[in-house]
């Protein structure tokens, strides 16, 4: 009996995916608990291993959070992708775009929050690499969109143009996440209506990009920070 319940205990060490495995939790947890108050030990007993095993991986919370994000900007990716992977018009492209983009951030606010906040940013204003690569494979479905002729024209992805892209996508970004929080706070309603909403503001956005792109200053960034 005692050497049956020490093979158990040992058992979660071997873990074939225990990375996984905790992130796979603590997405489950903030997805039913709607905030970031949950322990690394509460994490241990979802994953059904011991409460340590989770330091094998993470240092601490706010890095299992980064890798939290990280997934939250793939999962949000491939919707994004499975959303556009039918279409062939660029224009339609960005719209299905916008809607997963909202729907993805209504439909889980905390993880939204987590990806979109300031409780990642460090001391330095960077962001964790992790979390970083995620977001710009997101970003890049954008620009894909945008240099493909979303905005009426065709605006070819170089080095000439990344200020007039960063321009764009800055105003679709600033746009989405605006119309996704004031959903998410019941400023905005109902959330029944946010395709409805969602198409009715990108219209009127692209409308307003067809005529004149913002300037981004030099030395602006568009999306996550590097660490300083």
């Amino acid at each position: 009996m005692t050497q049956h319940s020490s093979t158990t205990e040992q058992r979660p060490y071997h873990h074939g995916d225990l990375h996984s495995a905790i992130v796979g939790a603590a997405l489950a947890v903030l997805s039913e608990s709607q905030n970031t108050e949950f322990s690394l030990r509460e994490l241990a007993r979802r994953a059904g291993v011991s409460h340590n095993a989770p330091y094998k991986h993470f240092a601490d919370k706010r890095e299992l959070l980064a890798a939290v994000s990280a997934v939250g900007f793939e999962l949000l990716a491939k919707q994004m992708t499975d959303a556009t992977k039918d279409l062939d018009s660029p224009h339609e492209r960005l719209a299905a775009i916008a809607r997963a983009y909202v729907c993805g951030g209504v439909n889980n606010p905390a993880l939204y929050r987590l990806m979109f906040g300031g409780y990642l940013t460090g001391q330095d204003d960077g962001r964790p690499p992790i979390e970083r690569t995620a977001a710009e494979d997101m970003k890049a479905l954008l620009v894909d969109a945008i240099s493909s002729g979303a905005l009426g024209r065709p605006i070819p992805n170089t080095t000439e143009n990344t200020r007039e892209i960063d321009g764009a996508i800055l105003t679709f970004w600033s746009q989405m996440h605006g119309l996704t929080l004031l959903l998410v706070d019941r400023l905005v309603g109902p959330s029944e209506k946010m395709a409805e909403l969602t198409e009715s503001l990108l219209q009127g956005m692209l409308d307003g990009l067809a005529n004149c792109i913002p300037a981004i200053p030099a030395g602006v960034w568009v999306g996550p920070p590097l660490a300083k």
